[in-house]
């Protein structure tokens, strides 16, 4: 019969696949199979939170999808938010300003993670390999001044240090919805997208973002939630944009009335392209 390969010729031919399937099948981790193991190391990713809930945090049903594609990917994941007061809070039932009511974004957050997140304060890139932004209005409330002062916004200081620090480390960095407009405000010239530069008849209701990009000195590149050959075809295609220079992935999310799956796949290719570059 003939020699069956060793390990370590097995994970060169077959790459990141074997090293996943390996991975599951050892209780006691790849080192189990061989000594070359520490060379497929999940990726270890950051997710950065603004709350929970939609008009004033983040949007649980993107924060959702972000972890369902990275634990498909079989990333490591930590979440983390700032510890401060949040802008304001929203009863969702009314879409209005709950008076004399506050929250913090930490502890808010936290719903989110289910009690496993960390103040964004103690994130560092020696600990990730990418760091990825849900949407919802509390990137741009918590996380930003945007939904109050437009290009003229301020960025909080630790995601403002998160941003810069891991762009610095040539680390990707990965946002949905909103939050693309923290990395067109800190990251000069980086190309982002918001999905489309017009309404069209109210089905990109926030396509005047777009234009609040350009004023922050950033490239806007114009996408789908879902390109035009998920029509047609058997493996649909979602799109979400690659700055390959900067290492800044984008997708529309919610910026677009679409169907549900069609976020999810959205932020799926978003968080794809995050894993690829970071070349785990």
């Amino acid at each position: 019969p003939l020699p069956l390969p060793s390990p370590s010729a097995m994970l060169t031919s077959r790459g990141p696949a074997l090293c996943t399937a390996l991975r599951r099948a050892a209780p006691g981790g790849l080192a189990a199979f061989h000594s070359s193991a520490g060379r497929c190391r999940a990726a270890r990713v950051a997710v950065v939170l603004s709350g929970c809930g939609v008009y004033d945090g983040t949007e649980i049903h993107e924060a959702s999808a972000v972890l369902v594609h990275l634990s498909r990917g079989g990333a490591e994941v930590q979440m983390y938010a700032p510890d401060v007061p949040q802008m304001h809070v929203i009863d969702h039932t009314k879409g209005q300003p709950a008076e004399a009511e506050s929250r913090n974004v930490l502890v808010e957050s936290a719903r989110i993670a289910r009690g496993k997140i960390a103040s964004l304060a103690k994130l560092t890139t020696a600990d990730h390999d990418a760091v990825i932004f849900p949407g919802g209005f509390g990137a741009a409330k918590n996380l930003s001044t945007f939904a109050v002062d437009g290009k003229d916004c301020k960025v909080n200081r630790e995601v403002e240090r998160v941003l810069k620090d891991f762009h610095k480390a040539g680390k990707p960095i990965g946002l949905c919805c909103i939050s693309p407009v923290l990395a067109a405000k800190v990251l000069s010239g980086a190309e982002v997208t918001v999905g489309h530069e017009e309404e069209e008849g109210g089905k990109w209701p926030y396509a005047g973002t777009a234009g609040a990009i350009k004023e922050l000195g950033a490239k806007h590149c114009v996408k789908e939630a879902a390109s035009a050959c998920a029509v047609f075809s058997l493996t649909p295609l979602y799109e979400a944009h690659v700055d390959t220079k900067n290492k800044v992935v984008t997708t529309p999310a919610f910026m677009c009335e679409t169907a549900l799956h069609h976020i999810f796949d959205g932020i799926g290719a978003m968080v794809k392209n995050v894993l690829k570059l970071t070349g785990k």
